[in-house]
C-alpha cells in the first residue's frame, strides 16, 4: 500500500526556509526585464500606432497620458528595465567566458548590477530633466 515514505531524508527545501542570493535575484530579474521590455515596448508601439491611425482626438489622449505623471512613470520604470537588463546581460557574458562563479565575485558582480542599472536610470533622468525641463 503506498503512503508517505519512512526515510529520515529531509524533503527538498521549499520558498519559504531558502534563503534568497542577490546573485539568484539578478538572474530572475534579467529574465522579467527582458520580458517587460517585450512587452512594455509591443503595448506601447501598438497604442501609439493605433492612435495615430484613429485620428486627432486619440492621439491627442495618447499623448496626454505619454506626457503626463503616469506616462513618465512609465517611462522612469521602463528605463530602469532597460539597464538592469543590459547591465544583468553584461554580468551573463562575463559568466559566460568561464568568469565570475566564485561566490564573493559573483555577489559583487550581482550587486555591481543593481547599482550601475540604478544610477545610469538616474543619471539618464536627470539628462532628461536639463534639456527637456520636465
Amino acid at each position: 500500500m503506498a503512503g508517505r515514505p519512512t526515510s529520515p531524508r529531509p524533503l527538498s527545501p521549499h520558498l519559504g526556509i531558502w534563503k534568497w542570493q542577490i546573485h539568484a535575484i539578478v538572474s530572475i530579474l534579467h529574465r522579467i526585464t527582458g520580458n517587460a521590455m517585450a512587452l512594455g515596448a509591443v503595448v506601447l508601439f501598438l497604442w501609439w500606432l493605433i492612435a495615430a491611425a484613429t485620428g486627432p482626438e486619440a492621439y491627442a489622449t495618447f499623448m496626454a497620458v505619454a506626457t503626463g505623471w503616469f506616462g513618465k512613470l512609465i517611462a522612469f520604470g521602463l528605463t530602469w528595465v532597460f539597464f538592469q537588463h543590459l547591465c544583468s546581460g553584461i554580468r551573463h557574458l562575463i559568466m559566460d567566458t568561464g568568469q565570475g562563479f566564485d561566490l564573493a565575485t559573483s555577489r559583487t558582480m550581482a550587486t555591481a548590477t543593481l547599482i550601475a542599472s540604478i544610477t545610469l536610470t538616474i543619471l539618464t533622468w536627470i539628462v532628461i530633466a536639463m534639456t527637456k525641463g520636465i
